[in-house]
């Protein structure tokens, strides 16, 4: 069962976070990819400009997840290049650490650490990977648990939350290390349908806000109301991208066509 809640906002509706920068938050040219003989993406080319909105969609294995995976250096690529905020991205440790301090990511599934509270899980990495002393950290965390409301769960265990709940932690924690982009890879396919609308409607805050966002979903409710492009994608490529007005209501592909008809209700 898939939620359908809409969003309004202005598309041109801008924060504090958006950025005044012309150059591509993201910038990905001619990249491909190879699972052994199996080419996963092909020659993908795409832009995200600082404070744009995008919505990844298309059927499973279509490489959308994997792309997404690549601009922040959790999965390599043979050929191409991606930039992030104009530093290339490559496997050198270097390069690596300097795209993911600008780069967050929430996943399907929540990843929290069970042993650890809340505001313990939206500390860890401030304390030990960036040494941020310890009061500093958890004002810091409280401020994003705030964010995505839900302030009093900071001394709960992951497991006494419910799953909406817990992905909300996920995308405050995310946050607690100031990322410039915020990567979403179905950040909803593993709830329940009642708690879909709670997780949306905290990216929708996001974005708000100015946040560049690319988020792989099957929600087009959200999609049609958040995005300012989106992008389909079929067999490892990118088919069509469009503002949603258009790729709702008259795709140029049949692809696009297709999917749309078995999708959208």
């Amino acid at each position: 069962m898939t939620a359908t809640a809409c969003f309004p906002m202005s598309h041109k509706e801008t924060g504090s976070m958006n950025e005044t920068s012309h150059a591509p938050a993201i910038e990905i040219t001619g990249m491909s990819k190879w699972f052994g003989s199996f080419q996963v993406l092909d020659k993908i080319d795409f832009a995200v400009n600082p404070g744009e909105r995008i919505v990844v969609c298309g059927p499973s294995g279509s490489g959308k997840s994997t792309m997404i995976r690549c601009i922040n250096g959790l999965e390599t690529f043979q050929d191409g290049r991606i930039t992030v905020h104009g530093q290339e991205l490559t496997q050198k440790t270097r390069a690596l650490d300097s795209v993911r301090k600008s780069v967050g990511m929430v996943f399907q599934q929540f990843n929290l650490f069970p042993h650890l509270t809340v505001l313990e899980n939206c500390t860890l990495a401030q304390r030990w990977v960036h040494k941020v002393p310890r009061t500093v950290a958890e004002g810091i965390a409280m401020e994003q648990l705030k964010k995505v409301r839900i302030p009093e769960q900071a001394h709960k265990y992951p497991r006494r939350l419910s799953g909406g709940q817990q992905q909300r932690v996920a995308i405050a924690r995310s946050l607690c290390l100031r990322p410039r982009v915020m990567l979403f890879d179905e950040p909803t396919s593993s709830l329940d349908p009642e708690m879909v609308r709670e997780v949306l409607e905290t990216m929708a805050d996001l974005a708000r806000e100015g946040m560049t966002i690319i988020c792989v979903t099957h929600e087009m409710g959200f999609a049609r109301s958040i995005a300012d492009r989106i992008v389909f994608m079929d067999q490892g490529r990118i088919i069509e991208e469009a503002p949603p007005a258009e790729f709702f209501d008259t795709p140029r592909q049949a692809r696009t066509q297709k999917f749309l008809e078995q999708v959208v209700r």
